[in-house]
């Protein structure tokens, strides 16, 4: 089921259609977080996750993933806005979006990582984890 929700001239939808991989991979392989993520990787993550795209008319101006198995984990990533269009509180916005889909609702657990985000994630809930030594990665 597609999502759509409007703010203005901003559309926030889930139709994979609309997506504009160009624009995600070009976005994401020059940010701190995914530098060198190859365009197939990106399309691949696409194609696995719940994708949520910012539009402004046709023009994709920024975008949320969330990998998850709609039931017990979700983890959120690949959150940007285009920086023309930031300091409009469009990414608060799009991760309320994310936080109030429908088929995510009544999922337990949330995780993400953030650099330099903090205060925007708290004001959805998410803290710094607390119990660091039972977490493991790879």
């Amino acid at each position: 089921m597609i999502e759509e929700a409007k703010r203005g001239r901003y559309l926030v939808s889930t139709d994979r259609a609309r997506l504009d991989v160009a624009a995600i991979w070009t976005y994401l392989s020059k940010s701190y977080w995914a530098e060198g993520r190859s365009r197939a990787q990106v399309e691949k993550s696409l194609r696995y996750s719940v994708c949520f795209g910012l539009y402004l008319g046709r023009a994709q101006v920024g975008f949320a993933r969330v990998v998850t198995d709609y039931a017990t984990t979700a983890y959120l990533c690949d959150v940007y806005v285009l920086p023309e269009h930031q300091g409009k509180g469009l990414g608060r916005w799009l991760v309320e979006r994310v936080m109030a889909s429908k088929a995510l609702k009544g999922v337990k657990s949330w995780s993400l990582r953030t650099r330099d985000a903090h205060d925007l994630y708290r004001k959805f809930g998410f803290a710094e984890i607390t119990d660091p030594e039972r977490w493991m990665k790879r």
